[in-house]
């Protein structure tokens, strides 16, 4: 009887584990596949101005660690797709949040913790709502994971950002084009 009990419990010990496991399945990209994707994610639009200086980020280039001075534009799911920019000027404090966007149902904010090991983890941007399944952080995927956060752009000048809007796929778009 021992040994069944020892031989169950570590069957579900070893399940439990390939699930947390396979819950965190974060793509990592090599840096060919990383181009590829910014080229395949970057907005139609004629104006050459905002092809060349609007780039699509990757969760794994972790543009949120450090200040930078640059506009990003996230792309989230309320009941409908949103556009949020947010000017990257400030600190992220290790234990704070610092909110992006909140209303009485939907929150959208950045948040710097601690591992279990003592380690400060890179800046997360983070989504909440009061639906089921309704946490997600922006590059995790799970079979829990809804895509609220569908994409982040980096507008790498200094000067005029543009004017962007969402259609109702969640499609970034130039306003007026």
């Amino acid at each position: 009887m021992k040994k069944w009990l020892s031989f169950l419990g570590a069957i579900t010990l070893l399940g439990t584990s390939t699930t947390s496991l396979v819950a965190c399945n974060t793509p990592q990209y090599n840096e060919e596949e990383l181009q590829q994707l910014k080229q395949e994610n970057q907005i139609y639009t004629n104006c050459q101005e905002i092809k060349e200086n609007l780039e699509w980020i990757c969760p794994q280039e972790k543009p949120f660690n450090q200040v930078d001075n640059k506009w990003y534009y996230v792309v989230w799911k309320k009941d409908k797709w949103e556009i949020n920019k947010i000017f990257r000027n400030y600190n992220i404090n290790v234990n704070q949040e610092y909110i992006i966007y909140k209303d009485n149902n939907y929150e959208l904010k950045f948040f710097r913790g601690i591992n279990k090991i003592n380690k400060i983890q890179d800046t997360s941007l983070i989504y909440n709502s009061n639906n089921p399944f309704g946490f997600a952080q922006w590059g995790e995927r799970n079979s829990d994971y809804i895509n609220y956060i569908k994409s982040v752009y980096r507008w790498n000048l200094d000067k005029q950002k543009p004017d962007l809007v969402v259609d109702i796929d969640g499609n970034v778009k130039v306003n007026g084009e």
